[in-house]
């Protein structure tokens, strides 16, 4: 397995109908370490951009994953649990800890059910999230997967590459920087610290090496 990457295609808090105000896209290494961005579309439904403000920000996320197999209504369904390492919304992100069931649908899809906080109104209510889980594309390059991570006391940040794709998440104190890539173009950026996630799409790393940059070294933690 190379990783996959989570397109989310909408969002539903009971009772309300389903929509999708945001580009919501999840990369998850074979370690099933991950970061997910979820970038608010603006007025014209369009979500790329550089130096957009924070107030386009949904949500961004950086941790691992796990899945276990249970048993609910008599169908076999898929509990996923997402250990936040690194949060937008809080800075106790290990208190952020959340987990759906994930149920597979006809047409390929997956809608994930549980409950969390709306953002929107601070009360914890179900949700259902439909995703589409696409294969990580096939490229040219050795090593398709390169995980990043960067940790000085409570500052710390995450860089996921799978194939022409990367995003990285970054929070110092309460600053954040994140990026989203696509080959060698960045389509997406917030925050004035400098991530590798270029360097990440340029050069091929060694298992362990330690990447200097901006005055910071992150840790090569994963290659695949």
């Amino acid at each position: 397995m190379c990783g996959f990457i989570s397109v989310r295609k909408s969002v539903r808090w009971l009772p309300d109908v389903a929509s999708e105000p945001t580009s919501t896209i999840v990369l998850t290494s074979p370690q099933r370490q991950f970061v997910d961005l979820r970038i608010l579309k603006d007025e014209n439904g369009s979500i790329e951009g550089e130096n957009l403000p924070f107030s386009r920000l949904d949500w961004a996320i950086a941790g691992t994953s796990s899945s276990t197999t249970c048993t609910i209504d008599g169908k076999q369904v898929s509990r996923s649990q997402f250990v936040h390492w690194i949060d937008s919304r809080t800075s106790t992100p290990e208190n952020a800890t959340d987990e759906g069931d994930m149920y597979p649908q006809p047409d390929g899809t997956t809608i994930e059910k549980g409950h969390m906080v709306n953002p929107d109104t601070g009360i914890v209510t179900a949700y259902e999230e439909v995703w589409d889980d696409k294969d990580v594309p096939s490229t040219d390059e050795a090593q398709v997967c390169v995980v990043l991570k960067y940790e000085n006391g409570d500052d710390k940040g995450m860089v996921v590459k799978l194939g022409k794709y990367c995003q990285g998440f970054m929070k110092i104190g309460e600053q954040m920087s994140l990026e989203r890539w696509e080959w060698t173009v960045r389509t997406i950026q917030m925050g004035t610290e400098e991530l590798p996630s270029k360097l990440v799409m340029e050069r091929k790393f060694i298992l362990g090496e330690d990447v200097e940059v901006a005055g910071r070294s992150w840790k090569v933690v994963e290659i695949a």
